[in-house]
């Protein structure tokens, strides 16, 4: 694999700080499967290969079926997921994408079916793997796998 830098060895303080958000959030008592979903999706609009690899390896452990893990990529038309589920990918597509036209459509279905501080924590969620995503991309020189923990 060829990197043109690494976080984790040239900024280890500042990839150590990302790397417990990550665990924070595995803690915060949201399912670790929506986590992975999102996770997944997200990798997908932001094109980082190896988070999506990662993540929907992630997701089957953390119990979700190989037929849910390749529908996340067309969710909407789906009938595969549960409104919860498909008021958190909206929520995850609309932030990662700056959807501010669709973000308080999507805030009121999220409404629906979290409370504030899953809503926070879904909001985190989605914030740290887009900053994953970035930072694998930036380290990654094109034509190699991206390497990294998250």
């Amino acid at each position: 694999m060829a990197f043109r830098f690494t976080v984790a060895a040239d900024a280890p303080s500042l990839y150590a700080t990302m790397f417990a958000t990550t665990k924070a959030i595995r803690g915060s008592g949201l399912p670790a499967g929506l986590i992975h979903l999102i996770d997944l999706r997200v990798s997908q609009i932001n094109g980082c290969a190896f988070c999506i690899d990662m993540h929907g390896k992630e997701a089957r452990h953390a119990g979700q079926s190989d037929e849910r893990v390749a529908a996340v990529a067309a969710w909407e038309g789906s009938d595969l997921f549960l409104p919860d589920e498909r008021a958190a990918f909206a929520w995850a597509e609309t932030l990662t994408r700056t959807g501010h036209d669709r973000i308080d459509e999507a805030y009121r279905a999220l409404q629906r079916h979290f409370s504030a501080e899953q809503i926070a924590q879904l909001t985190v969620v989605v914030a740290q793997i887009n900053a994953w995503n970035r930072i694998g991309i930036a380290q990654h020189i094109e034509g190699t796998a991206v390497g990294m923990a998250a």
